[in-house]
């Protein structure tokens, strides 16, 4: 048990060096997150538009070749009308002809609306490519300054990964999920020392009794009120100098 929160508390060492590090970049990685995922989600949607456009001209094409064939059966309706023999087939090509006129009608009116709904889309799509550009000069600028921050820790942060690497695998899986856990829920520290008789995460006051059994290293305490893992000063002390 005593190697298990001496390991524990190693891991919450070298974690604590790596959120430091971390904290030198400032905003930088989530401002280049926030971007990429913008960057994404513009891309996505100039798809989407270039698609719409490319649809409603399509179908603004072929409304306009059938309004020429109908028009071009029109006037041929028209010559066949001084060929007839009698009313009835004069009727039906007068019928004929009133039915392809009422379908240009139609097909103006979709007309209409195709090329209005692709010019729509072609002026997002210019106005979306000027935000992307713009997103993407912004992604650049701030990867070079991340690169630059990083550039002064990247030796030490390669180290502490190297270091929590070798420490995560000796730490069985059940507690290493705990371990997470924690700190994902206390803002990164898991586990702590106790201090003056206290939990060194929350402040709060550990019953005597415990703080007792806590130095003995024979078990795995956590905070009664944080719920934190809590480890004795000697596990401390000795795991402070390993790091």
């Amino acid at each position: 048990m005593e190697n298990k929160l001496r390991t524990l508390y190693t891991l919450q060492l070298i974690d604590n060096n790596l959120d430091e590090i971390e904290d030198m970049k400032g905003d930088l990685p989530g401002e280049v997150r926030k971007l990429e995922e913008n960057i994404a989600a513009l891309q996505e949607q100039l798809s989407l538009l270039e698609e719409t456009m490319r649809g409603a001209f399509s179908l603004r094409n072929n409304a306009d070749s059938e309004i020429i064939s109908l028009r071009e059966k029109i006037e041929k309706y028209k010559s066949q009308q001084f060929q007839v023999r009698n009313n009835k087939e004069y009727d039906a090509l007068t019928r004929e002809m009133d039915q392809a006129a009422e379908t240009i009608a139609r097909l103006e009116k979709e007309m209409s609306a195709l090329e209005n709904k692709a010019t729509i889309a072609r002026t997002d799509i210019e106005t979306g490519k000027k935000e992307l550009e713009e997103s993407q000069a912004q992604l650049e600028e701030k990867k070079a300054e991340l690169a630059e921050v990083s550039k002064n820790t990247e030796e030490e942060e390669l180290k502490f990964k190297h270091e929590r690497e070798k420490v995560v695998v000796r730490i069985a899986k059940a507690d290493l999920a705990l371990y997470e856990r924690i700190r994902k829920a206390k803002n990164g520290r898991a586990v702590v020392p106790i201090k003056r008789g206290s939990c060194g995460g929350c402040y709060t006051a550990v019953p005597p009794q415990k703080v007792h059994e806590l130095k003995q290293n024979k078990r795995l305490y956590t905070c009664e009120r944080c719920g934190r893992i809590l480890v004795s000063t000697e596990i401390a002390e000795t795991s402070t100098a390993l790091v």
